[in-house]
């Protein structure tokens, strides 16, 4: 029987197996040793760091991005609208959202590494007035929103252009050119500008025009805009004026008769201020004068035809040939020492004849004279208006003083308030007329000089002064009403309309109350001055007199009683004492009746 060999763990091992482990665990080995030193060359990174990568591709969707890492990041191609020329190669910033997601991809996005430093940048950018590329995201209320390094910036439709916007559809999904005008720091708000690149660009254009004008320098311009005041041309990067009076030699509404809009003129330069960029220029410069073409046999007297073209307070202009006005002032228009307004006399368009009063040439200037045509109403005054002649005129206006009228164009003369009336006392004209009344008058004197007579009303009629003088005698009693009252006295009405003053101690009736307005009692004449036409009169004395006038009537009574009684008694004897007796009795009883 053969026996059995019992085989050891050695026998049964596997030499091929062993052999192929310890093969792959020295390339295990030599590969960790490989990543090792792989990932040393490899850049450190970490999450939620911003770093600068290079592009390696770009495609419709997304841009691969190189960070130095063992593999690339990919960032949406949306992140770089505002640089549409990116390319393989160049250099961006980018924050690391992951190194490794859930598929091992590294994550980055280019927007949030913008956003990281997009204030600063946004500062930096407004501090130096650098000139920065936004993308027009979308239009809103008054301007367009742009991304200014990941930022929303406002770009108001003012700032767009140096002239009106009127559709900003036209800018959406476009980059322009900014600058960075407003920073709002708490809001975190940024305006940007692309005028203000044109203006500056303007600006530069503006200096280089600016400094090669000169004075009467002649250029040719284009019509940019027409406003009430005058034109504005575009000499080619720069603007100038021209005055609405420097448009023609003519007068003329509105600068739409002489120009059109985008219309190519000839302008001359009348003056340039370089610090300011103001040019003024004119049009009607490179044209003769008219003047120059004014007949020049025309002198001072000489009548003239022309149209009333301006007319002011003081005066009216009047176009004697286009180009060519004169003057004629409001006092030239009439005779009449009332100063009015031009309008009162003329309205733009009469055609008017006049004459030339003065012609200076050399001002260019003419005076003109309508009255001048007509005879003046003062040269035979005192043949048609003597003294002590009587007339009817037309009340101008009043002062405190009196009343002016006018006899007739030209002609005015003064009713003093004093003249009005014989009887009444006047406090103002107007108590007496109205404005554009007809009143009588009489002259009383002629002032040559000033050309004013002097006029009287109340004259026209006898002086009732004379005939009261024997009315209201010194003690006479008159039935009055008192018109007013005051401390000093009263105003009373007499007869015959005449005004006569109670002083106020004699304004005290019996029953020692005094008078009051609209009582009718009997007054006492006092004093009577014709000159002065001045009359005092007393209620008080009207009873006070009465009473005096009895008492003195009972002390004669009394004497006379008295008289008798002592002549009585020389002659009395015992025989006549009875008959003494009955007279005295008789006396007594006449004294008690």
């Amino acid at each position: 029987m053969e026996k059995k060999v019992k085989k050891t763990g050695i026998e049964n091992f596997n030499w091929d197996e062993l052999s192929n482990r310890t093969i792959l665990k020295n390339a295990d080995v030599e590969t960790s040793e490989e990543e090792r030193r792989y990932e040393e060359t490899l850049s450190s990174i970490n999450d939620q760091e911003v770093i600068e990568g290079t592009v390696v591709s770009k495609s419709i969707r997304e841009v691969v991005v190189n960070i130095g890492y063992k593999s690339d990041g990919i960032v949406p191609v949306a992140e770089f609208r505002y640089n549409p020329d990116l390319k393989p190669g160049d250099k961006i910033e980018v924050y690391v959202e992951s190194k490794e997601d859930s598929s091992g991809q590294l994550l980055l996005s280019h927007k949030k590494a913008r956003l990281l430093k997009s204030w600063d940048r946004v500062n930096e950018a407004y501090d130096s007035k650098e000139i920065i590329t936004g993308y027009v995201k979308s239009r809103t209320k008054g301007g367009l929103i742009v991304d200014v390094f990941g930022i929303e910036a406002f770009l108001p439709g003012s700032q767009i252009d140096v002239k009106p916007i009127r559709d900003y559809d036209v800018f959406v999904d476009k980059n322009m050119e900014l600058r960075v005008v407003k920073i709002n720091q708490e809001y975190k708000n940024v305006v940007v500008s692309h005028k203000a690149l044109i203006e500056d660009e303007i600006e530069k254009q503006k200096s280089e025009i600016m400094s090669h004008l000169e004075k009467g320098q002649v250029l040719e311009g284009i019509v940019k805009n027409i406003t009430s005041y005058g034109v504005f041309v575009d000499l080619g990067g720069v603007d100038g004026l021209i005055h609405i009076t420097d448009l023609s030699w003519e007068r003329i509404t509105h600068p739409e008769e002489i120009v059109k809009l985008d219309e190519k003129i000839n302008v001359v330069i009348l003056d340039f201020d370089e610090q300011k960029k103001r040019i003024a220029l004119g049009l009607k410069q490179l044209t003769a004068h008219p003047w120059d073409s004014l007949d020049a046999n025309l002198q001072n007297g000489d009548k003239i035809k022309g149209k009333v073209v301006v007319l002011a307070d003081y005066g009216a202009f009047v176009e004697i040939i286009p180009g060519v006005e004169g003057l004629i002032h409001v006092s030239e228009m009439s005779w009449s020492q009332h100063l009015r307004s031009a309008q009162d006399f003329l309205k733009v368009g009469d055609e008017v004849e006049a004459v030339i009063i003065t012609i200076d040439r050399d001002e260019r200037k003419i005076s003109l004279s309508i009255k001048r045509l007509m005879p003046d109403p003062w040269v035979d005054i005192e043949t048609k208006y003597p003294i002590g002649s009587k007339h009817t005129a037309k009340v101008r206006n009043f002062t405190n003083f009196g009343i002016f009228v006018e006899l007739e164009e030209g002609v005015d003369g003064l009713v003093h308030i004093s003249d009005l009336s014989w009887s009444k006392k006047i406090k103002h004209p107007a108590e007496f007329t109205k404005v554009g009344e007809i009143m009588d008058v009489i002259v009383l004197s002629v002032d040559l000089e000033n050309r004013r007579l002097s006029l009287g009303h109340k004259q026209l009629e006898e002086n009732p002064w004379d005939v009261f003088e024997s009315i209201f005698l010194v003690g006479s009693t008159h039935e009055g009403t008192v018109v007013s009252v005051n401390d000093k006295g009263a105003q009373v009405d007499l007869p015959y309309g005449v005004v006569a003053f109670c002083p106020h101690r004699h304004a005290i009736k019996e029953d020692d109350s005094v008078l009051k307005t609209d009582e009718k009692v009997p007054f006492k004449v006092i004093e009577f001055n014709r000159d002065g036409k001045k009359i005092i009169v007393s209620h008080t004395r009207t009873f006070k007199d009465e009473l005096e006038n009895e008492s003195e009537k009972e002390k004669k009574s009394t004497a006379s009683v008295i008289k008798k009684i002592n002549e009585a008694n020389e002659k009395t004897t015992f025989g006549d004492l009875e008959a003494l007796s009955n007279l005295k009795d008789a006396m007594e009883k006449e004294e008690r009746e």
